[in-house]
């Protein structure tokens, strides 16, 4: 969970400085205001969850993937309600998750109730590895920033999602 609060990406808003809209990493949407090193803020973090007995399950969602025409492809707000109910389902452990290449995901018929097609679904989740290569140099080189302070355990999970893309793209070809 601490890594992809980590790696997240968002635009800029009026709390940075800079210009607005633009692109960059931003650990926990926290950057403008952390007082610290963002690498002991993420330790401090990693700290909490040793000491949890029953860690929270943490999802990640972006509704903003586009498609090569700059579409969404989440068919909109009014839709939201299916990822927000798979993940309370899965919080509950009343439904289950396949691995994937970013780590757990939905299985496609648990999200595909005829409002929104199949094809839709398979769109939204499909992978593409080659893109993520291009994510992991920017978050290798955003962890790089906070050089020894950045905890193991980034570099670790960065390592982890590089080897679970290579074996998608293998299996993929």
């Amino acid at each position: 969970g601490v890594f992809l609060g980590a790696q997240m990406g968002s635009e800029t808003t009026a709390a940075a400085i800079g210009k607005t809209g633009v692109l960059r990493r931003d650990p926990m949407a926290m950057l403008p205001f952390c007082g610290y090193n963002i690498g002991d803020y993420l330790n401090h973090w990693l700290g909490i969850g040793e000491k949890l007995l029953r860690p929270p399950k943490i999802f990640s969602v972006n509704w903003f993937r586009s498609d090569k025409n700059g579409n969404f492809l989440w068919p909109g707000f009014g839709q939201n309600i299916h990822i927000l109910k798979w993940i309370t389902d899965r919080v509950d452990n009343r439904i289950q998750a396949q691995e994937g290449a970013l780590g757990l995901m939905p299985y496609l018929d648990d999200l595909s109730d005829g409002i929104i097609s199949r094809e839709k679904i398979e769109e939204v989740f499909f992978v593409q590895p080659t893109e993520w290569q291009t994510e992991i140099e920017e978050i290798k080189k955003f962890f790089e920033i906070f050089g020894k302070r950045l905890p193991k355990e980034m570099w670790q999970e960065l390592e982890d999602l590089k080897s679970r893309l290579h074996g998608y793209s293998i299996a993929e070809e």
